[in-house]
């Protein structure tokens, strides 16, 4: 409860100062006789002490707000930890105790933001998955114990350039980071072959442009997913068989029972029946093989202009910018093939036809590239989408992207994925311009 508030004290001050000048005028008058005269004198006399009092009085208010004053600086630089002590009640104590409520308020906030820090901080070190994030000059601004051991060996690249810090890193990890999409690449570190989905995502940190690089290893998972898919065309092989052999096998019976009876003139049809299931098998057989022994390439110099052509005799697209002058150097047969799947596939993808596009570009490497405006794929059918025998479709066999794989590793190339911004993907197909040149 407030005694007196400051404007009574003013008040009260004032109301004195007029009493004792009044009754010193007063006194003054009645012994010299001139009210003038005595009103000044009495102005006069009390000039001094009413300053010293009005001096006196304010001092205490003085250094409140003083250390008012430096105590909002301390909370501009992040220090709340001052509070002030005051006996007032009145108007200044009521903004001192709400000068004190609001730096505890700031400490418990401040408390629970370094736990949340601190907890987010320990998760997003001992993730499996590497994280660097670089600001807009692409410095590397923070990078977990992951990132560390993979991208910078063990040491901490804070305050690193980002392309410095991959300077060592295998070219074909710096290449999916520089590119700033979805990708999966495969590795050879300490002699093991890993494999590796690399993403990086772009936001605002503190009103500034920030991008996070994220690699994650997926070997583990890449290798159940292998199993599975050798598991799932074993049982497409099986049921299959099943499917030609059973009716080869009734067909059989019933030629035997024809023959025996002497019926020759159905035995015809039967035998026909039989044969077309047996080439139907063998198709079926031959396709599957084919991505098992496919030859090694037979590379030469080739016009692009013809190649291209030759693709669009069997599927539509459109150029995306000007073929290269120098002629390209592959495997014709090989690379149509690969090229005619992925052309295929973006067709399939429901794509409208005027966004299927394909680009071509030649220097050190050839880039194939095949572009589409689908759906695109998710992280976990990127990380699965070259694996044999694995897709998406009810009736695909899982080969097409696996043989352009095959392919494009056949000739010391690779093949990578990538969605598009916009929605969409983008197929790589990137061969070296000359034998024993591998990307």
């Amino acid at each position: 409860m407030r005694a007196f508030t400051l404007e009574g004290k003013l008040a009260a001050l004032l109301l004195t100062t007029a009493v004792l000048a009044a009754t010193l005028a007063g006194w003054i008058g009645a012994r010299w006789g001139d009210g003038m005269l005595a009103t000044v004198l009495a102005l006069a006399l009390l000039v001094l002490p009413l300053l010293g009092l009005a001096r006196v009085a304010i001092a205490p208010v003085r250094r409140l707000l003083r250390a008012l004053a430096g105590s909002v600086a301390s909370y501009r630089d992040g220090d709340f930890s001052l509070s002030l002590v005051s006996h007032r009640r009145d108007e200044i104590g009521a903004l001192v105790d709400a000068h004190n409520a609001l730096g505890q308020a700031l400490r418990s906030q401040r408390q629970n933001l370094v736990q949340r820090e601190l907890l987010l901080d320990t998760v997003m070190q001992h993730t499996p998955t590497a994280l660097v994030l670089t600001d807009p000059h692409q410095r590397v601004v923070y990078a977990n114990l992951s990132a560390r051991r993979l991208l910078n060996d063990g040491k901490s690249p804070l305050g690193l350039d980002f392309a410095q810090m991959l300077s060592g890193c295998p070219p074909e990890l710096r290449a999916a980071l520089g590119d700033g999409n979805d990708s999966l690449i495969g590795l050879s570190l300490d002699g093991e072959d890993e494999a590796f989905h690399v993403s990086s995502r772009d936001f605002r940190l503190q009103g500034r442009a920030h991008r996070l690089h994220l690699v994650q290893r997926m070997t583990r998972e890449l290798s159940r997913q292998e199993v599975a898919a050798w598991k799932r065309v074993i049982r497409v092989l099986s049921h299959e068989l099943n499917n030609s052999l059973a009716p080869i096998s009734s067909l059989a019976h019933s030629g035997a029972e024809l023959a025996r009876r002497g019926d020759a003139q159905r035995l015809p049809d039967v035998l026909e029946s039989i044969g077309e299931r047996a080439r139907h098998l063998h198709g079926f057989i031959d396709g599957y093989a084919a991505f098992a022994r496919l030859p090694a390439p037979r590379c030469g110099p080739v016009d692009w202009a013809a190649f291209v052509d030759g693709l669009r005799q069997h599927v539509a697209f459109s150029d995306e910018g000007d073929l290269p002058a120098e002629p390209g150097w592959f495997d014709v047969a090989q690379v149509e093939q690969a090229v005619l799947n992925l052309l295929k596939n973006a067709h399939e993808s429901g794509s409208p036809l005027a966004h299927i596009g394909l680009r071509v570009s030649a220097g050190a490497q050839q880039r194939i590239e095949v572009l589409d405006r689908g759906p695109g794929m998710s992280a976990s059918v990127l990380a699965q989408a070259l694996l044999p025998f694995y897709s998406t479709k009810r009736a695909g066999t899982g080969l097409g992207l696996a043989l352009a794989r095959e392919i494009a590793e056949g000739h010391g190339g690779r093949i990578g994925l990538a969605n598009r911004d916009g929605g969409g993907l983008r197929v790589a197909l990137t061969l070296p311009n000359r034998r024993g040149q591998p990307v």
